[in-house]
């Protein structure tokens, strides 16, 4: 008899408080200058803005409030931020790399 195991999408919205699970690391690699996500048998190699969301999912800030912050530090529209973060954090989740 086969068991099927069905893994619940989470699901990023403006409320949502994403955070890196403790399996999962942000590190900077100074030998190649740039970061790198570590998981369980897979490296992800974040761009510029993909490491400036992710140093902000802490669990306790929203999507919203990362919006936010990001729209106040580079003078851009929070609406497009906001779609942009979430697109790329519900991308991250899809993988296990981000939770909420």
């Amino acid at each position: 008899m086969t068991e099927t195991i069905t893994r619940k999408r989470t699901m990023m919205g403006a409320d949502s408080r994403p955070s890196l699970p403790k399996y999962i690391k942000l590190r900077h690699d100074p030998g190649r200058g740039r970061w790198v996500i570590l998981a369980p048998e897979r490296v992800f190699n974040p761009d510029d803005t993909a490491v400036a969301v992710l140093k902000l999912c802490d669990g306790t800030r929203t999507v919203a409030d990362i919006a936010a912050s990001l729209a106040a530090e580079y003078s851009a529209p929070v609406d497009e931020i906001s779609a942009d973060i979430t697109a790329m954090l519900q991308d991250l989740s899809d993988k296990g790399v981000v939770t909420a």
